[in-house]
């Protein structure tokens, strides 16, 4: 069998199951970090709950994946989870479901350990939302996680540092309702109200315009010039203001 022939062949098989996403259809890609329980707590001992360590890395890594040739117009990360909104017309891959989950998944990957300096893996998954108020929900969706987790996260690493071991620790929280989630940190000094916003809400990344000043050789002139560049927010709105942040950020 000719080569040609081969190829034609085998190619098939490669790709006879793909999907892509149709056009008119939001694109938002949702990375979560495998293993990252036993890779933050046991392997590096990141501070728990939260380590601006940590955090750091994963905002690294967000603009990482929104410079790495897809036109991304929101990012947002909570705990070890990424989730990237696209433009509405983009179509690198031709939007080939499996070209978007497995480059994505395998940047995040190879950035992360290039800075943290041992393996750590990312997986991902695409969501098809078919509107823009599906594409608020899912972001107020990840916002409202964030605070839970933030929540759940305090208390528990609360009681472990008073001695209690992890079963001990998951039991004594079960069943409790969020104010009395907030009673037992404030019991242990903790204003749940004063912990930094990122821990509770995440943190977003977006595009925005600015001026600089250039050179405009032809005329050996200072022109202003229009750039772009890369926002982090941690200190993000909440609830109903977040979603209208998010709806004007899609409009």
């Amino acid at each position: 069998m000719k080569f040609d022939e081969l190829d034609s062949r085998m190619r098939i098989f490669e790709t006879a199951h793909d999907h892509c996403v149709l056009p008119g259809i939001y694109i938002v890609a949702r990375l979560d970090g495998r293993g990252f329980t036993r890779l933050t707590k046991e392997v590096h001992q990141f501070e728990a709950p939260f380590d601006i360590r940590f955090r750091d890395l994963m905002l690294e890594t967000v603009e990482h994946l929104m410079n790495c040739g897809i036109d991304i117009t929101y990012g947002y990360t909570q705990s070890d989870e990424i989730s990237l909104l696209f433009a509405y017309n983009e179509n690198t891959f031709g939007r080939k479901l499996r070209k978007l989950n497995s480059v994505l998944a395998s940047e995040a990957s190879a950035k992360f350990s290039l800075m943290l300096g041992s393996l750590g893996c990312f997986d991902c998954r695409i969501s098809q939302l078919p509107n823009s108020t599906e594409v608020v929900n899912y972001f107020r969706w990840r916002s409202e996680d964030a605070h839970r987790n933030a929540l759940n996260s305090h208390c528990y690493w609360c009681l472990r540092k008073e001695g209690k071991n992890a079963t001990q620790a998951t039991s004594m929280m079960k069943g409790l309702s969020v104010a009395e989630k907030n009673e037992l940190l404030f019991q242990h000094g903790i204003n749940f109200n004063q912990i930094p916003n990122w821990h509770k809400r995440g943190i977003g990344l977006y595009w925005e315009t600015y001026e600089k000043q250039g050179f405009n050789p032809l005329k050996s002139e200072i022109v202003p010039a229009t750039r772009r560049r890369l926002k982090r927010d941690l200190d993000l709105k909440m609830k109903d203001e977040y979603s209208q942040f998010i709806a004007e950020l899609i409009s």
